[in-house]
């Protein structure tokens, strides 16, 4: 197996592993699910957990001299003035304004519908029985920075918060060395109606949040993805607050026929290919041809390409081509791997998306490329990622809310019940649970 992070250079021709038996599949496809383990997050597991005793223990001064080692700059003051959001906005060259506006339109009206509701009937001895739904009070949002900026990343994240109701809603994100936040990402706040910024990133912008500082709210919900210190900060606090996911690397998955289009198939790997030398790329199709044609198809899209130097190595250590005898061995596979990102490049997706068990958000048929639930489908792209949409989803609205059990018992409904209950307490040994109720019943 390939070791990850390994230096490409840059014009190398990418050596795409290809494999035509479904059980050597499997096994690779496994690995690159745990591409993230090993040495390499034990020791950073280390530095995280000094960086979170530091936090918690000197606030603020801990986020200025993190801020200052790490990341280059010193963030005083940590926050931002509000007003620079707004001047981002005006700002924003109009056709990116429009684009903005458009995408949280969209993720709007989607999460708009997403919003549980209460639940509250009669029972059969009158009793009232429901589940009411509430917004946490604050909100953390996590919007990563380094390699590229992520303004959809705001919207994705602030968009369910506010639509939850959540009173107070933060975002922290790193600075560049000129202690500049991508004017971007500010007008993604903006539009979005954030109005508190932190210029702080990594595990100490997590723990600031966890604990809380003299400046940051300590928060009751932190979502957002970031790199390998960020998700394993989250991991270690959870319990001292709610998180959405432990995010990984990024991931897609395509499955192709005859009918899939080269060109749209290395498009949609590399789209995933640019994120991160740790992004996965896999594509499993019916069609030996198109297999042996998407290397040379690839090599075309790559020539100028302004990442190409990340793209190739997460194309050589984590790239994957498989070819099958069928599309439901393609789908077994695909459910094994359970993929972030689904493409369905078939000639009958809707039905091929029928038989998938396991996948973060499944794009259906060749006008549906994994860009689009990116930006603006509506749909959220916080996704679980290495497997973990086995058990997890897309964050949501009720990521950001907790739902409370109501029970209101009439004396009938007790005793039409109370039996039950006193027998069920005195099988687990615990008398006064049954005296709870014998004392109400023989009053």
């Amino acid at each position: 197996m390939t070791q990850p992070n390994r230096e490409v250079p840059s014009k190398a021709k990418i050596h795409l592993r290809c494999l035509h038996d479904a059980d050597q599949a499997a096994a690779l496809l496994d690995q690159i699910a745990g591409r993230t383990g090993g040495d390499a997050q034990q020791q950073a597991q280390a530095t995280v957990d000094g960086i979170l005793t530091r936090v918690r223990r000197d606030g603020d001064q801990a986020l200025i001299e993190l801020t200052e080692e790490l990341d280059g700059f010193k963030p005083e003051p940590i926050q931002l003035d509000p007003a620079l959001l707004e001047e981002a906005w005006k700002r924003t060259p109009a056709d990116l304004r429009d684009a903005l506006d458009l995408a949280h339109r969209r993720i709007q009206d989607f999460h708009s519908r997403q919003k549980p509701q209460d639940l509250d009937f009669e029972g059969v001895h009158g009793e009232r029985l429901g589940r009411r739904w509430r917004p946490v009070h604050r909100a953390g949002l996590y919007v990563p920075g380094g390699r590229a900026a992520y303004p959809s990343t705001v919207l994705m994240n602030a968009v369910p918060a506010r639509t939850a109701g959540v009173e107070r809603v933060v975002m922290v994100t790193p600075a560049g060395r000129d202690g500049c936040v991508n004017p971007t990402v500010l007008a993604a706040a903006h539009i979005a109606g954030i109005q508190e910024v932190y210029r702080v990133g990594g595990a100490q912008a997590i723990a600031a949040l966890a604990f809380g500082t003299e400046t940051i709210p300590q928060v009751d919900v932190i979502t957002g993805p970031g790199n390998l210190y960020v998700t394993l900060a989250k991991k270690a606090v959870v319990g001292q607050v709610g998180i959405d996911s432990l995010a990984g690397p990024s991931e897609v998955l395509v499955i192709a026929d005859h009918t899939a289009a080269v060109a749209h198939v290395a498009a949609d790997l590399l789209a995933q290919a640019e994120h991160d030398p740790l992004a996965a790329s896999v594509l499993l199709t019916t069609e030996p041809a198109l297999a042996a044609a998407l290397p040379a198809e690839l090599e075309r899209q790559l020539c100028d390409h302004p990442r190409e130097s990340i793209c190739r190595q997460s194309l050589t250590n984590w790239g994957l081509v498989v070819v099958c005898d069928s599309l439901e061995s393609c789908a077994r596979l695909s459910d094994r791997f359970a993929p972030e990102h689904l493409e369905l490049l078939v000639e009958r997706p809707e039905a091929l998306a029928d038989r998938i068990r396991t996948a973060g958000a499944i794009f259906i048929g060749s006008w549906s490329p994994e860009a689009v639930g990116d930006y603006l489908a509506g749909p959220n792209h916080t996704l679980p990622t290495c497997g973990t949409a086995r058990f997890s989803g897309a964050l949501s609205v009720e990521t950001f809310m907790r739902h409370t059990s109501l029970i209101a018992f009439n004396r009938a409904a007790l005793e039409a019940t109370g039996g039950a209950v006193m027998e069920l307490a005195r099988s687990e040994g615990l008398h006064s649970h049954a005296n709870s109720v014998s004392v109400r019943l023989n009053a």
